[in-house]
This record gives structure tokens, sequence and C-alpha cells, in this order.
């Protein structure tokens, strides 16, 4: 317990996992935790004066299937090994972490997805740091010595100036973000106000912030302040999953990140010169200035160096292995608010559980691992270059264009296993023997792959090709080297291939011919004893004996050695079996060794070939998804779209690629839509149900499509490059944060007005339905009018506001469409056929019949709408006042001509008796004037 103590204070933030024979064993508030976190049973153990110590442990084979649970609960584990063999003698067994596992450092295949990154991002924010003394523990960070720095300047660089409010939503925040299991690193700059967009592209598992910056982004709004929850990581200035001081805190994220774990990590970990140091020692340069970084890049300095730091603590072989930061300037792709790719469905369906319902489901016809996840990082971050943007779609062109060469490759490709995350547990020091069987079967099919590209001719695809690394050395030594059927662990055995080494052959004999004389033993045995029952078996505990019935016992030769006393049996060996057996059991255990030296001698030398296959393997992605997108280009009749720098949204025939999946293609209507200077905004209006919100995403899908270098669901294309695609779509409140649906409403619509530009497509979908009619009426006309006059954006607004199609007269640049319906008595059929002009009804209360409302309760609703519109007078009453009135038939009936004119109160109001010829003839030109 000491033993466990003493490395539990260096992990006071994680559940040790502490090895005890065939269990990891939690102890005291681990084991309460944990108990309840996984559904263990909770014991107890004596431990002398102390008295009876909390205990609860998992089987040593079921390790990933409790960390997979664990890590989804955003939990921290420490794996705490046995550095020994246990023995019979008192001493207590030597014990320390081999491992940290966190929700955004992992490296075991079980407890990743295949298709999606596993990302840990840091946040560096222009704020002060206060000077602190540097802690150093047992382990502590590389460099992390000496006293801690403000971290410079204003600005970028720096601190934020005197009179930046901390809330300001323009600070400046770097972002940097690793994919530990494939060394994919990115840097990019944020600001504030836009830092849940720019951390939406990596959907981090976890996100290191600084202890100042935490307070920071829970003022700012966030949601982001640690709480106790499950976490138990609140740990202070001490305590680290590497064992340094001022370790990182598990937060708890608020509503706005949820499933995201925050790591409070101390300030000095992100000062700009330690950063820098960190990220100089790593990658072995001089400078930074060969990864893109420039003057000013302070902040990107900082989260890099920081999030460096942290992988080194937690995984030291695997950031060995990182690749060189990428550095992404804003305004080089798309930035994708959650609102748009939620509503949108670009990555995951509205209603959980509907798998098939993102765009990301139709367009993924990866064949590979590393394809998926790069198909998902092109959906999540569109280009923004329209040159850059043709050179993808170039690709695409080519390979719809040659089916031939395309089902080749692919058929190929399908073959290829994760070469990104094989290279990354390798390097590591983690790859299995079916990891590197794995490595060397993918290496095996691309020269193949190279020799059906060769003819390839789009500058897109040739970069590719030109200098594939086909790593046919890797190929060679793994075939030389590993069996075919190599098993999973390597203390299963049978890992290397006959022949490869001379030593582990001969030692394979002996035990082979042992084993064999063995086997032979039981037929002589029965023909020397005659007891015909006699057998010869093994078992781990026993070694391998003789076993003889109970009724045959008195033939038993005394040569014969009891060894075991079974219920109807005896057990017994022989110096001669005792013989065989040694040879056996010696002849596997140094089998063991040498296999086991073999192997990681293998290993180690396919360590320096990491950065090939990491090249290899980005190139083999962007060949699998570019095949992949032409695919479905082709099966789905989707066509390219022109690119253009200019202005307009011309789409012909466009259809919304999820939903015509969904139904037989012949049953989807397609539509036009046009967007351009002359008519950039369009009121949409029409029905419920009629289809407006699938124009209204089609639109933005469409957009998307083409700025990730696809084809789209269309006859003909042409798209403008837009900055930004904003969307709000649905109702949706936000309790935790105390807001209604109308003020989660508002929040968005705001976020579109002070986002979008003239070069954005903004889609909205209902604006003001959450407050009175005149107050939302008011509320849309004016923000229609504000991105008409102020803004520029081109825009499809849906809305049953039908008083809003009056701005299609008022404004030059707003035209009216609608999604046409026909109307059959008190039926609707739904054309689903967008028009030029307004709708002016909204037929909820025919949506409510199909949805299956009650007779009587539809007759009700008919009669108070009918007085709404003012087609029936309520006697003064009131609205609702009159419902005892006797009905008539035309009161269970509204048609499209039951509201009157006024011109007919004024004739009731006429006594033609009393009227001269004057005033009848005043009378007659005034009712007129009022039908006209």
């Amino acid at each position: 317990m000491r033993q466990w103590r003493e490395i539990k204070s260096k992990h006071r933030d994680a559940l040790v996992f502490f090895r005890v024979g065939d269990f990891y064993e939690m102890f005291e508030d681990d084991a309460e935790e944990g108990s309840r976190l996984l559904g263990l049973t909770l014991t107890s153990r004596n431990n002398g004066a102390a008295g009876r110590v909390p205990l609860a442990g998992v089987p040593v084979k079921a390790l990933d299937e409790y960390l997979a649970r664990l890590v989804k609960l955003g939990r921290r584990v420490a794996i705490c090994e046995q550095m020994e063999e246990a023995t019979s003698s008192k001493k207590i067994v030597p014990r320390k972490v081999v491992e940290t596992v966190t929700p955004g450092t992992v490296l075991s295949g079980q407890l990743l997805e295949a298709k999606r990154n596993n990302y840990v991002a840091a946040l560096a924010v222009a704020v002060a740091v206060a000077p602190a003394t540097r802690a150093t523990g047992p382990t502590g960070t590389a460099g992390a010595t000496g006293t801690a720095r403000p971290t410079g300047t204003a600005g970028a660089t720096g601190a934020a100036g005197a009179g930046d409010s901390p809330e300001d939503p323009s600070l400046p925040v770097g972002v940097a973000a690793v994919d530990v299991s494939t060394g994919e690193t990115t840097v990019v700059a944020a600001v504030l106000g836009e830092l849940e967009e720019a951390l939406a592209r990596f959907e981090p598992r976890e996100v290191l912030v600084s202890e100042s910056s935490q307070a920071l982004l829970s003022r700012a709004g966030h949601g982001w302040a640690a709480s106790g929850d499950d976490s138990r990581g609140a740990t202070g200035a001490a305590g680290t999953a590497g064992g340094s001081a001022g370790g990182p805190r598990a937060a708890t994220g608020g509503p706005s990140v949820a499933g995201v774990v925050f790591t409070v990590r101390p300030d000095w970990t992100f000062e700009e010169e330690t950063a820098r140091d960190e990220l100089v020692r790593r990658y072995r340069v001089q400078s930074l200035d060969g990864f893109g970084f420039e003057p000013g890049d302070g902040l990107l300095i900082r989260a890099a160096g920081a999030l460096v730091a942290y992988v080194t603590e937690i995984r030291p072989g695997a950031s060995d292995h990182l690749l060189a930061p990428r550095v992404l300037r804003p305004g080089s792709f798309m930035t994708l608010d959650s609102m748009t790719r939620r509503n949108l469905e670009l990555v995951e369906p509205l209603r959980p559980g509907e798998g098939d319902a993102s765009l990301l489901s139709v367009l993924d016809a990866t064949r590979t691992p590393m394809g998926a996840r790069l198909l998902r990082s092109w959906l999540l971050a569109p280009l923004v270059d329209a040159d850059a943007i043709r050179r993808r779609q170039g690709g695409v062109a080519e390979l719809v264009d040659d089916s031939a060469t395309r089902a080749s490759l692919r058929t190929a490709l399908a073959r290829v296993r994760d070469l990104d995350r094989l290279a990354t547990r390798i390097g590591a020091g983690r790859g299995s023997p079916r990891d590197v069987l794995a490595l060397g079967v993918s290496a095996r099919e691309i020269p193949g792959l190279a020799e059906a590209g060769q003819e390839l001719g789009s500058p897109a695809l040739r970069s590719l090709f030109d200098g594939l690394d086909a790593l046919e050395d890797v190929e060679a030594l793994v075939a030389e080297a590993i069996s075919e059927d190599a098993p999973a662990t390597l203390a299963e055995g049978g890992v290397i291939r006959e022949g490869f080494n001379r030593e582990l052959d001969e030692l394979r004999e002996v035990r082979d011919g042992a084993q064999e004389f063995i086997a032979g033993l039981q037929t002589r045995e029965r023909e020397n004893t005659g007891i015909a029952s006699l057998r010869v078996g093994f078992n781990k505990p026993f070694g391998y004996y003789l076993e003889v019935t109970k009724p045959n016992l008195p033939r038993v030769p005394q040569h014969f050695i009891r060894k075991q006393t079974l219920t109807g049996a005896e057990r017994f060996f022989t110096p001669e079996l005792k013989e065989w057996e040694e040879k056996v059991f010696g002849a596997e255990e140094r089998i063991a060794q040498v296999e086991e030296s073999l192997f990681r001698r293998l290993r180690q030398e396919l360590v320096g070939t990491v950065p090939r296959m990491q090249r290899t393997s980005r190139r083999l992605a962007e060949l699998d998804v570019t095949a992949a997108l032409a695919e479905v280009a082709e099966a789905q009749g989707y066509a390219r779209p022109e690119i253009s720098t200019g202005f307009a949204f011309d789409a012909t025939a466009g259809r919304h690629p999820v939903v015509e999946t969904m139904m037989p293609r012949e049953d989807f209507i397609p539509n036009d839509l046009l967007l351009d200077e002359e008519g950039r905004i369009a009121i949409l209006t029409g029905p419920n149900m009629a289809g407006k919100s699938t124009v209204l995403r089609q639109a933005g899908l469409l957009q998307i499509m083409a700025q990730m270098g696809s084809y789209v669901p269309a006859e003909r294309a042409r798209l403008a490059v837009c900055d930004r695609v904003f969307t709000r779509v649905g109702a949706s409140d936000s309790l935790a944060r105390g807001q209604s649906t109308f003020m989660v409403e508002m929040n968005e619509t705001a976020s579109i007005i002070h986002g979008a530009t003239e070069r954005s497509l903004v889609l909205l979908d209902e604006i003001g339905r959450g407050t009175s009619t005149y107050d939302g009426v008011s509320i849309a006309w004016a923000v229609t009018e504000h991105i008409h006059e102020r803004v520029g954006a081109k825009t499809v607004f849906a809305t049953h506001y039908h008083e809003l199609t009056q701005l299609g007269d008022l404004l030059p640049c707003v035209k009216n469409l609608n999604v046409a319906v026909r109307e059959s008595g008190d039926d609707i059929v739904f054309l689903r056929r967008l028009e030029e002009g307004g709708a002016d009804r909204s037929y909820g209360i025919q949506v409510a019949r199909l949805a299956g409302f009650p007779p009587e309760l539809l007759a009700r609703a008919r009669g108070l709408l009918a007085e709404l519109e003012g087609t029936h007078s309520s006697g003064g009453k009131g609205l609702g006042r009159g419902r005892d009135a006797p009905k008539t038939p035309a009161d269970d009936q509204i048609t499209l001509f039951d509201v009157e004119h006024p011109v007919l109160d004024r004739l009731r109001s006429l006594d033609p008796d009393r009227m001269t010829p004057l005033e009848a003839l005043a009378a007659l030109h005034a009712l007129r004037e009022m039908a006209e």
C-alpha cells in the first residue's frame, strides 16, 4: 500500500490501475469511483492498523474493454505494471506507470474509431500570465526549470492590452491540435468569439488550457469552467499524468462542448520561450521558420509547444513521430460553425440512431481508414481558394471518366490497412505482431497502385504518384520475418516465420520432437501395462501426466510416480516422461525468448521507416478520397460544378444528396435556384411539409460539396466561392445556460448578422417564431432589410410570415419563391416544386389532420381560424367566446375564397331607397375603386 500511495501521489488526477498478478486493482477512492463507473463489485482488504481498504479490480485480459468505457466517460487512467515476475520470496515486486491513457492520447485500435481522428488540442489565449515559480517533480517536463515569465507583448504574441476586456470576442487565440494516433499536427489562429468554430474542425476529445485562461474562457460564456462532477481531477498545483508538478486537471466541458475533457496546465507551460524551446528540441531544428511560423505568431507557438510537451509526457514514444506542424492561416479554408454542421447534418444526423442520414455517410465510399478520416476533414474544412478547388475537381473528374482505373485503384486500396496508426504504434514501441503483419500486407499493395495510376495525368493525381514510396524494403522485411498467421500477441508464440532464424528453427525441432515422443508414449504405455484407457494429458499447473482410472490402479507398474489424485482417477509421471517434459518446457521457454528478441529487433528496425510510412499513407488517403468522390459522383449522377470568383449561386435541377438516397431516385423532385446580384435574397414561403427546409439545406450542401472538391447533385451548377455558410434552422433551447428557445434563436441570428459578409451564403429557416406574431414579423423584416442593405450576402429565408413577401416589392434585390401545393377539398398535395411568387397560406390545420389530430379538435381549430381571419363575427365577445353559436356547413371548411373583401361590408351599409341619384353614383364610383 505504501508503494501504491507513492505512485498515486504522482497521478492524483487519474485512476491508477495497479497490477497485482492477473488483475489491475484500484484502492481507496479509486476503487469507489471505479466500481461506480464500471459497475464493479466493491470489496475491501485488511491493511493492519490502517483498517480495511476499499478494493475493486478488473482482469488483465479485459483491460481494453474497461479502458474504452473510462475513456468514453472522459477519465484518465494510469497503467501501473509489475516490472519483474512475482516470486515466492517476500520481496515487493517493483512497479511503475508505463502508460497514461487520456481521451485525447489513446493509441490502441480498440479505443479509437477507425474513421475519425482523435485530437487533443491546446488553447493559448492572449492574456497576461502572472509570474510563478516553477515546481519540478520526479519526472518533470523537459526544460521545466527556472521561473515563469510574462507572456510578452500585447496582441497576437502576448498579453491583452490594457484596454482589452477579458470577454472581448476579438481577443486572439492560438489553437494547436494533434492526433497522437496518426501524428497529424495542425496550428490555426482564431479569436475568442469564434473559438468553438475553430475547435469544431478538429472535434477534439481533450483540450489543454492554462490555469489563467480557464477562468477567462468561463467568463467569456463558453461554459468551460472546471467542475467536480466525475473528473475528480482538480489537483491544484501538483499531480500530473506524467509525474511532473503542476500537472493537468481534468475539467468537464460546458453544454457547447459536450464530450470534451478539459485538462488544466500550469501557466508557465504556455510561455512562448518555453514552448519555442520545446518545439525546437522535439523537431531538432534551429528555428521554426521552416514550419511556416511568422513574426507575431507567438500564440500559435505557445499552443503548439505546450501541446507537444504534454504529448511527450503522456506518450514519449509517440511524440517522436509527430509530423511537422501545419500552420493554417485565417481564410485558407471555410469555417463551419456548430450550427451549420448540426443543421446541415454534415457528419452526424440530427436524430441519434439515424446513422445514414448525414452527408458524410452519402459521400463515404472510401476503402481505407485514413481515407475516411481525410474525407471527414475535407468536409469540415472546405476550401476557399478557387484554383485549389478546381485542382481537386480535376482529380475527381479524371477518375469519373476512367472507371477502369478507378476500379483497379479501389480494389488495391481495399487491401491497405490503417498505415497512419500502424506507423504510430510501431514508432511508439506498441506495435503487435499483427500490426507488423498488417504493415507488410499493406506495403505489398503499393507497387500495384503505382502501376495502376501511372497513366493518370491530372495535376492532383500526378502529384500523388510522382515519387510515391512503395515501401518495398518494408514489405520484404516483414514477409521474410513474420508468419502469415501471426497471433495478436507475442506471448502466444508462432510470430517469427520458419527459416528466418536458425537457432529458433532448431529449438522448434527439439520441442516438436519431444512433443511427438510424448504423444507416442501413450501407445507404448498402453501396450506395456495392458491398460487400454491409459492416456497422456497436459495442463498448465501440473505439466504432462499419465492418467489411469481407479478400477485400473492395481495394474499400474511400480515405476509410475503418483502426481495428482482425482475423484475417479490417478495421475502419474515417469522419469522418462519428466525428462522429455523438461526438454519441451526448456525449448518453449527459449523459443519465447528468441522470438521476443527477434521481434523487438525487427520492430526497432521498422521505426526508422515510420516517416516514410506516414508520407505514403497521406498520399494513399488523398487518392482514396478522390476515387471515392468519383465513385459517388458516377453512381448518384452528380455533375461537376463550375467554380467562379463572382457572386452567383446558380443550380439547375439541384437535389438534396441525403434525402434522395432515402427514396427512389425518380421520386425526388429537383429544383432550380438562382441567387445573383439582382436577386440575392429569396423569401421562401409555402405550407408546412411542402419541403422548404429541404430546399434550404440543399443549397448549403451543394455549396459545401463544391468547395470540398466534390461533384454535386444537380444537372448543372455554377457556384461562386463562399467564405462562410451560415444556417439558422429549427428550435432548441439551452437550459443549462439559462437560455430559452427564443434566446438561442436570437443568439444564432446575431452571430450570422455579425459574421456574414457579401461572400457568404446565409440560410434562415424562420426567425422570430418564439415570440408574439407582431414582434416576430418585425424582427424578421428588420433582419432581412439589414442583410439586404448592410451585409449583401446571398440569402434564402424560409418563413411562414407571409407579410415578408411584400419585401419583394419594396427592396430591389429581394425576390419571392414558394414551394407549390395543390388543394383538393380538405386535402393538399405537396408538389415539392419551387416556383416564383409567394404563398398565401400555411395549411397548418391540414398538416395537423395528416398527423392524426381528432376531428373535433380540427373543427374547433377551423372555427378559430375563421374568427382570426375575420370571416365570422364573434358578436363582439372576443376570440373563442362564440363557440356556442350555431354552426353552418361553411364553418367546417375554409378555402382560399372564404376571406370577404371589404367592399361587401360597404355594400351592406348602403340603403338605395334613401339615396339620391347623385349619392348612388358617388357610392358606385367608390365601390369600383375599392374593388380594383
